[in-house]
């Protein structure tokens, strides 16, 4: 895992790190089949201040989706890793995905 986080820091630095074209539509479905029972509509039903609004990821040392990813992936704290779950890919999708709707406050595009 340290191996993995080393490389997305370097990705990011470097400028490469990039979402996949159908991260949006991935990431979305992702969230909804592994996500959405702790962290609906970006909230968090254990922990209060660990949420996925775009202030508390940021108060907790969140910059972007790379940040994310490395969590969706690696577990931290009461939340487990969910890379293998996630699949090839899916951190980074649901990471992405996460990270747009932080930036629109988890508002649906209809609001």
């Amino acid at each position: 895992m340290v191996l993995l986080r080393g490389l997305m820091a370097l990705l990011l630095m470097l400028g490469i790190w990039s979402a996949p074209a159908h991260a949006a539509a991935d990431g979305a479905s992702l969230f909804e089949a592994h996500c959405v029972g702790c962290h609906l509509n970006g909230g968090n039903i254990i922990r209060r201040g660990k949420t996925l609004q775009l202030k508390a990821l940021e108060r907790n040392g969140i910059q972007g989706p790379l940040e994310i990813a490395i969590i969706a992936t690696e577990g931290r704290g009461q939340m487990s890793g969910y890379g293998e779950v996630l699949g090839e890919g899916g951190a980074e999708a649901v990471a992405e995905w996460i990270w747009q709707q932080a930036q629109n406050e988890w508002s649906s595009p209809d609001s």
